[in-house]
């Protein structure tokens, strides 16, 4: 988690991403430091655009103007690239944050990584795994806002994993008990922060993409592992290495 003066650069594929989610996202980037930087990029000329371009100014967006020079050729997708790259040589930042639902990002966001920057990824559920899974952080924009915090409970039900769901999804089951064999203690019980801390350092997570406010909600509901409220924190055991063993 960085710290909240954490300098965030967003840059915004507008062609690709619903502007009826901004204010949604920046509360999101408020999470992990300021977002100093704002950029969107586009076709201004589009009519398709008027709806971002309504929002501009409202939260202090600098709109980035792209002429489609070649049919069928997203030149807006370069002028992103290039704008990125050279804020990753000139500007003291901390993060980046993309909001698009294009594939063609992936190895901008290799690529940052590789300076050891975090990026945050925001996209429809129609993005590319590439993408998502390249990011740090990728939160599907459907999701966005859906939290105790933001939205109604009865949204995040909505579209709710359940617990035969989870189960069968070998690549989320497989990366939690990874991270809480890799967290335990010598009683076998593992710090659900550190769990967190883990997940996060090698794979884009967020628990809203399944339909849970929390890491610890969504624990519970996968019913592979055992949860232990104490003073210092929530602990958790796989139920595996739970049969036999002592309390």
């Amino acid at each position: 988690m960085l710290s909240s003066e954490a300098k965030i650069a967003l840059l915004i594929d507008a062609d690709n991403a619903p502007a009826a989610k901004i204010e949604a996202i920046l509360a999101e980037i408020a999470k992990y430091g300021v977002a100093n930087t704002r950029r969107a990029y586009g076709n201004w000329k589009n009519p398709n655009l008027k709806p971002w371009e309504d929002n501009l100014h409202e939260f202090a967006i600098r709109p980035v103007q792209q002429f489609d020079l070649t049919k069928g050729k997203n030149a807006t997708d370069a002028a992103l690239i290039i704008d990125a790259m050279d804020l990753l040589y000139t500007r003291n930042l901390d993060a980046f944050a993309i909001v698009t639902s294009d594939c063609d990002f992936t190895p901008l966001v290799m690529r940052i990584l590789t300076d050891g920057l975090k990026v945050y990824g925001f996209g429809e559920k129609k993005t590319p795994k590439p993408f998502v899974y390249a990011c740090s952080t990728f939160l599907y924009l459907e999701n966005l806002g859906q939290d105790a915090d933001i939205g109604p409970a009865k949204t995040v039900d909505s579209v709710k994993k359940t617990t035969k769901e989870l189960k069968q999804d070998t690549k989320l089951v497989s990366l939690l008990r990874r991270a809480v064999t890799t967290a335990q203690d010598e009683d076998g019980w593992s710090n659900l922060a550190a769990v967190g801390v883990h997940i996060s350092n090698q794979a884009s997570f967020d628990p809203r993409n399944y339909g849970y406010a929390k890491l610890s909600t969504l624990v519970d509901a996968t019913d592979l592992f055992e949860l232990q409220r104490r003073q210092n924190g929530i602990y958790v055991r796989d139920k595996r290495d739970a049969k036999g063993a002592k309390p």
